[in-house]
C-alpha cells in the first residue's frame, strides 16, 4: 500500500515548492489528486501509457471510459488533435479556462489507453490556480478523471479523496472545497452540429449563445438507462454518482414532489428502514425522516449543484437504506445536477401527479 502524501496549498497563491513536489511525481509517471473549478482530478501524464493504466487500476475504472485530458495552455492543443475546427475556437475563446470539455479527433501522440481506443480526445483548460501550476509544472497535458473510486460521487474536497483513495495514489494537493461542484460540460466538436454529451458547469443555454447550432445528446436528458456502443465522453456509460445507499427520484411539480417524497419516506421508515431525504430550502421543514438535508434554494442553483456530491456523502455516510431526492428544474446549471441524480438513482425515477 502506498504512502499517499498530503500537500496543502493556498488556492489563490499555491506554494511553488510544493507544486514542484507534486508535478515531480506526474513526471516520474506517479498519480496525483489535485483541485479544479469543477470537482477534484485524479492526474497522470496524458502521454505516458503505463501512468494513464496505473489511473484506471487506482480508481478501479473501465478502461472504456476515456479521461479527460487537461492542459494550461491553448498552445497544448494542435499537438493533441488533428485540427481546431473554426467552432472550437470560438468555444475555447469564449470559455476557457473554465468548466468545458471538448472533443477533436486525436493526433497519434496519444497514447491508445488515453482515449479508450476511441478516435476522439476530450480535452480542457480548468480555471483554478493550483491545477493550472500542476500542469505547468509537469510539462505535459494531465489525464484527469475524477479522484475518486469509479461509480461513486465526484470528490469536492481532499477528505473525499481520501475516503476513497488513500494508498492507492501517490499525492493530494488540498486547496479546499472545489467552487462549481458538478464536472465540466462535454461538448463533442467533432460532430456537425456540435453536441453536448454531458452536461455540466458551463450551460447549454451559453452555448447556444455563441454557436447558435449545438445538440444535446439523448443520454443527456435521459430517463432511462440507454445502450451505448461507445462512451465518447466520461459519465455516458457506467454507473456513476451512486452512494451506497438506494436513491429514488421525485420528479414534477414542487406540491406533487412533496406529498410523494412524504409518502415515500413514511412507507419506507414503517418498514424499518432508515431514510435521508435531499431536499431544498424551500421544502426541508416539511419533511420527517431520519436524514434531511437541503440542497440549496431552487432559486439558486449553483449553490444547489456545489452542494450536490458532497450532500450525497454526507447523507450515505449516517448508514441510511435509502436517500429520496427532490428534483429541480432542467435549466441552467439544473440540467447537470439532474443528469447527475438521474444516474445517481439508477434511473430509479418517480414522476409525482
Amino acid at each position: 500500500m502506498k504512502q499517499t502524501l498530503l500537500l496543502k496549498v493556498n488556492a489563490e497563491s499555491p506554494d511553488p515548492t510544493k507544486i514542484k513536489t507534486a508535478a515531480k511525481i506526474i513526471k516520474n509517471g506517479g498519480l496525483v489528486a489535485f483541485p479544479t473549478e469543477t470537482v477534484y482530478g485524479l492526474g497522470a501524464d496524458a502521454l505516458n501509457a503505463a501512468a494513464v493504466l496505473a489511473l484506471f487500476e487506482a480508481k478501479k475504472r473501465p478502461l472504456d471510459n476515456p479521461p479527460i485530458v487537461h492542459v494550461a495552455d491553448l498552445k497544448e492543443v494542435p499537438s493533441l488533435v488533428q485540427e481546431v475546427p473554426k467552432k472550437a475556437e470560438l468555444l475555447m475563446k469564449e470559455f476557457w479556462p473554465g468548466p468545458l470539455t471538448l472533443i477533436f479527433k486525436h493526433s497519434n501522440i496519444v497514447p491508445n489507453i488515453t482515449v479508450a481506443g476511441l478516435d476522439t480526445i476530450a480535452i480542457r483548460m480548468p480555471n483554478h490556480r493550483v491545477a493550472l501550476a500542476l500542469i505547468k509544472a509537469s510539462g505535459c497535458p494531465i489525464a484527469a478523471p475524477s479522484a475518486n473510486l469509479a461509480g461513486k460521487p465526484s470528490p469536492t474536497t481532499a477528505q473525499h479523496v481520501f475516503e476513497d483513495l488513500n494508498g492507492r495514489i501517490d499525492a493530494v494537493l488540498d486547496s479546499g472545497a472545489t467552487n462549481i461542484g458538478v464536472e465540466s460540460t462535454v461538448v463533442d466538436i467533432s460532430a456537425e452540429p456540435p453536441m453536448v454529451l454531458r452536461p455540466g458547469g458551463t450551460t447549454f443555454e451559453a452555448l447556444k449563445k455563441v454557436l447558435g447550432g449545438v445538440e444535446l445528446h439523448p443520454f443527456v436528458k435521459a430517463e432511462e438507462e440507454l445502450p451505448l456502443e461507445k462512451t465518447r465522453s466520461p459519465g455516458m456509460k457506467h454507473k456513476h454518482y451512486a452512494p451506497k445507499a438506494e436513491v429514488i427520484l421525485v420528479e414534477g411539480n414542487i406540491p406533487a414532489v412533496i406529498v410523494k417524497v412524504r409518502e415515500l419516506a413514511k412507507s419506507y421508515r414503517l418498514k424499518g428502514a432508515k431514510v435521508g431525504i435531499l431536499a431544498t430550502d424551500e421544502t426541508q421543514n416539511v419533511y420527517e425522516a431520519n436524514v434531511v438535508s437541503s440542497l440549496g434554494s431552487r432559486f439558486n442553483l449553483a449553490i444547489v449543484a456545489q452542494n450536490l456530491f458532497r450532500l450525497l456523502r454526507e447523507v450515505d455516510a449516517q448508514n441510511v437504506d435509502i436517500i429520496i431526492a427532490e428534483g429541480i428544474p432542467l435549466e441552467g446549471l439544473g440540467l447537470a445536477v439532474m443528469n447527475r441524480l438521474r444516474k445517481a438513482s439508477g434511473y430509479c425515477i418517480i414522476k409525482a401527479q
